[in-house]
């Protein structure tokens, strides 16, 4: 199925974009810091976002690895009036 994660490749997609999020934040404010320019800031930190989305919005197969198996469907009895 394309496009579809599961329960543990969402958990682990919501790891990836807490971790790389922050510590681009903190690697883009200090080499900002450092080099005095708010441009070096915005810069690395979208590059990082955007390798970051490449990374965890297409649906890869590393994302559905446990599939959920869903019971199949039941029929309901015919109601009676």
């Amino acid at each position: 199925m394309h496009g579809i994660q599961d329960f543990h490749g969402q958990k682990r997609t919501d790891d990836i974009v807490r971790i790389v999020l922050i510590a681009s934040s903190v690697i883009s404010f200090v080499l900002g810091f450092a080099m005095g320019s708010l441009r070096v800031t915005m810069g690395t930190f979208s590059l990082s976002t955007l390798a970051l989305s490449l990374v965890v919005l297409p649906p890869w197969p590393m994302y559905n690895k446990h599939p959920v198996k869903w019971l199949p469907a039941q029929e309901e009895p015919a109601k009676t009036k």
